[in-house]
């Protein structure tokens, strides 16, 4: 979260070492945990009062939904594009890709 190091938590270990004595740091120490849970918690508290307010799932569930139908509509398409191409009369003068001339065309 902080991305702190080793080195830098032993360079703030020592200080607090210093600054506090060794009789208080368990104890400040401790007291800095449970803060740090409190403030952890009141966070996660008020994101998730924040999502309901906003209506976050509904909003996912929506785009989630939206997403589905328009892959399902992509995929109706694409067939009826196939079956229209499959019931298309085929056109008997090219065959092989190759234009073929009529007999009246040669002259």
């Amino acid at each position: 979260m902080f991305d702190i190091g080793f080195a830098e938590l032993l360079l703030i270990a020592i200080i607090g070492l210093v600054i506090i004595g060794p009789q208080r740091l368990p104890e400040t120490l401790r007291t800095l945990g449970l803060w740090a849970g409190r403030i952890r918690r009141a966070g996660s508290r008020l994101y998730r009062e924040v999502e309901q307010e906003v209506g976050m799932d509904d909003i996912r569930r929506q785009l989630h939904n939206e997403e589905v139908m328009r892959n399902l509509r992509e995929i109706e398409q694409a067939n009826v594009s196939r079956d229209r191409e499959a019931t298309r009369p085929h056109d008997d003068s090219q065959v092989n890709g190759e234009d073929r001339e009529s007999p009246a065309d040669k002259s």
